[in-house]
């Protein structure tokens, strides 16, 4: 039986990554030691982990999650709130397909996009 899934994305600096992840979107570093190479974060039941590619370049970095939340709303008030950068294209829209969504790019491009499902 499956039980979760936690993906990997591309970053070039374990710091600057470390940084936006706890610092501006609230998760917590969950390595228990600290390589340069890998970075675990986590918030709530979210895992996300980074592998190091120091020539990563981000125009050319592919690397997308969607996560899935229970509050869209308040989760996009509060990206407002603290002034994250939302992805141009990526406002807080209802989607075609039955998700209510958002996007945002982290600082090596990985494309985060948060949803929730709408009945």
């Amino acid at each position: 039986m499956l039980t979760e899934i936690n993906p990997k994305l591309p970053m070039r600096n374990k710091a600057v990554t470390r940084n936006f992840y706890v610092n501006q979107l609230g998760f917590k570093d969950i390595g228990s030691a600290d390589f340069k190479e890998y970075l675990m974060v986590q918030k709530d039941q979210v895992q996300i982990h980074f592998f190091l590619v120091e020539a990563l370049d981000p125009k050319e970095n592919y690397g997308q999650v969607y996560i899935r939340t229970n509050d869209i709303d308040g989760l996009y008030q509060s990206m407002l709130d603290t002034k994250q950068s939302i992805h141009p294209n990526g406002s807080l829209q209802t989607k075609p397909w039955g998700q209510k969504e958002f996007a945002m790019l982290d600082p090596d491009s990985n494309l985060l996009t948060f949803g929730q499902e709408v009945y």
